[in-house]
């Protein structure tokens, strides 16, 4: 089977030949992938910086959209012919730029009707991100005034909508040409990140109160985003620059972590149309390392796919 992967830690992302999937396991299904995610997060797997549980010469991915082809002894729950997603970590076999995958049944989300393969296969580790940073760090409730720094992203623009689906005040920052987009995803106010008081601007909006909740999704901007978080209140960041603790704010560096029901849950307003997933550019598995490369640019307006 061919893959895209990498023989060592650090070598450059090429088509490799790796074995066929074992054996399932009693709590498995395999999969034929129909699309793959690609994110900054492979970047960080493919020079050893993140830990999924296999070892290279591997295939890299940890998201995936595919039919069900076989089940394991203790599988009800799903049947061949199944559409699903899933973000299968730790990884039981290879990763999900692949043609098969050998993925936890416990770990899969149906795949909404009418969504594409290139749209699911994008969705599960920003939705997921997201709904933890919300839920499971910031705790956000209906009423309070949260800033999404960074909103035109993918993840950035989930954590719009996944906010004002509950009820809170959203004030984003993003570039002149996402926000329409911002906007339209439910933001109050969106602001032009590339001014540099752009949290004075925010703390006005508040009227010098500074917002109650800041989740940070623009690398490198965590340290600007406090600047605008209330005395007493909470900043998440999910690109691993958390700043000092100041003013009594708890700060948290936010990782995904693999969730069945979340993302059974997100899948149910992906295809209620609660949520969306711009796709930007799809690529064969044969390019894959341009894919990646387009995906750690930070210029891509939208998720970078696979498919093969």
């Amino acid at each position: 089977m061919q893959v895209a992967g990498i023989r060592r830690v650090g070598d450059r992302v090429e088509v490799i030949e790796a074995g066929e999937p074992r054996k399932l396991a009693g709590d498995e299904v395999l999969l034929e992938v129909m699309a793959a995610g690609v994110g900054n997060w492979d970047e960080f797997v493919r020079v050893g910086g993140w830990d999924v549980g296999a070892r290279p010469p591997m295939a890299l991915g940890v998201e995936a959209a595919g039919t069900v082809t076989a089940v394991g002894d203790a599988v009800s729950d799903w049947a061949p012919g199944d559409a699903v997603m899933t973000h299968p970590l730790p990884l039981r076999d290879q990763g999900t730029w692949a043609p098969r995958l050998i993925a936890p049944a416990r770990l899969l989300a149906r795949k909404p009707d009418g969504t594409s393969w290139e749209a699911a296969a994008a969705f599960p580790v920003p939705a997921l991100t997201a709904e933890q940073v919300l839920t499971d760090v910031l705790s956000i409730r209906a009423g309070e005034h949260l800033l999404v720094n960074g909103a035109s992203g993918v993840t950035g623009g989930l954590l719009v909508a996944l906010a004002v689906l509950r009820g809170a005040q959203v004030t984003a920052t993003a570039g002149p040409s996402s926000q329409q987009r911002v906007s339209a995803l439910g933001a109050r106010d969106v602001i032009d990140y590339h001014d540099q008081d752009w949290p004075e601007h925010v703390r006005a909006i508040t009227e010098g109160h500074g917002v109650a909740a800041a989740a940070s999704a623009a690398p490198g901007g965590a340290a600007s985003a406090i600047r605008a978080v209330t005395d007493g209140g909470r900043l998440a960041t999910i690109t691993s620059d958390p700043p000092v603790e100041q003013r009594g704010i708890t700060v948290s560096s936010v990782y995904v972590r693999p969730d069945g029901r979340q993302l059974r849950d997100l899948a149910t307003r992906f295809g209620g149309g609660q949520l969306e997933i711009p796709v930007a550019a799809t690529y064969r598995l044969a390019d894959a390392a341009r894919a990646l490369a387009q995906a750690t640019g930070g210029h891509a307006r939208g998720a970078i796919v696979l498919v093969p």
